[in-house]
This record gives C-alpha cells, sequence and structure tokens, in this order.
C-alpha cells in the first residue's frame, strides 16, 4: 500500500501561515481547529521545530514526529527527525501509516515537493503575515472546495488540491 503524505495548514488570502507573535487567527476558527484534529486523528504527524514549541504534549491519537537539528531532548512522546529525506525514505519503506505535515513554514517548503494532497482552510482575508505556505498551484489541482463559512468575522472555506504527478485519471 502506498503511503500518502499531506500537508495542512490554514493560509490566509496571500499564502500566510504566522508573524512574529504567531498564528494571528489563533482561537477564532473552533471549526478550523476540529477539521485539523479530524483529519489528522488515528495518522502520524510531522512538524518542525519551531512548531513543536507550541506543544506541551504531542496530540491524542498521533504519532508526532519533530524535524530538528538541534540535539536536545524533546518532550515525552514526541520523537526527533534529523534528517528529512532519510526519515522519508525509511518511512515510506516500513508501510507506515500516512503522514501530515503539519509546519511549520520551512518544513512545507521542503516538503510540497513530495505531498500527494494539501489541505488547505482558505481565509478570505490578508493577516499581514510574515511566514508563508510555499507556491504549489503549479503542482497541484484543485479537487474539492467546501463553500464558504464564517467565525469570528472571519470567511474561510476548506480546500484540498491534489498532486498533479501523483493524481490518478
Amino acid at each position: 500500500m502506498a503511503i500518502v503524505i499531506r500537508l495542512i495548514a490554514a493560509i490566509d488570502s496571500k499564502r500566510g501561515l504566522a508573524n512574529e507573535h504567531g498564528i494571528p487567527w489563533q482561537g477564532k476558527i473552533p471549526v478550523d481547529v476540529r477539521y485539523f484534529r479530524d483529519q489528522t486523528r488515528g495518522s502520524n504527524i510531522l512538524m518542525g521545530r519551531t512548531t513543536y514549541t507550541e506543544f506541551v504534549k504531542p496530540l491524542p491519537d498521533r504519532k508526532s514526529f519533530v524535524l530538528t537539528h538541534n540535539l536536545a531532548t524533546l518532550n515525552s512522546g514526541f520523537e526527533v527527525v534529523h534528517n528529512l529525506d532519510e526519515f522519508i525514505e525509511l518511512y515510506k519503506n516500513e508501510g507506515n501509516n500516512d503522514l501530515w505535515v503539519i509546519g511549520g513554514a520551512n518544513l512545507f517548503a521542503q516538503t510540497i515537493v513530495q505531498a500527494d494532497e494539501l489541505y488547505l482552510t482558505q481565509l478570505n482575508k490578508d493577516f499581514h503575515c510574515t511566514k508563508f505556505f510555499p507556491a504549489f498551484e503549479q503542482y497541484f489541482e484543485l479537487f474539492h472546495k467546501s463553500a464558504a463559512q464564517q467565525e469570528n468575522s472571519i470567511t474561510y472555506h476548506f480546500e484540498i488540491w491534489k498532486n498533479v504527478k501523483t493524481t490518478v485519471i
């Protein structure tokens, strides 16, 4: 069985992910939090070191991997990854569950070429972010787009994009 690598993120109208203070819409879109939880539950997730620092403990029902070159010990329940390419090759060869990449910006940029699918919450507003999701439109095609929703004056919709290299027609 083939492993599917998915990137999941909420992005603003300019592909913004965060700024120097964190995610500007944090806590304002509970439906997106549930969507993230429902999509990644029971799977393995990979995050960068900066994203890892936002977690007190691993998310329940997920195996959590952290890409870092820092040799410091991680909190209990997190597994360190030092080499992304070796990890992904080993991961695929061992037949592990599908892998969800959850951020941050640098890790998204490093894994976008290997991704089979993108699960994006598209916010219809510019939050003036300083960290961005990589350009992807030329490599992926839109597979699904939900109806627009609104919470706390933020309009958004969910999109699923499939890599044109891996899409089976």
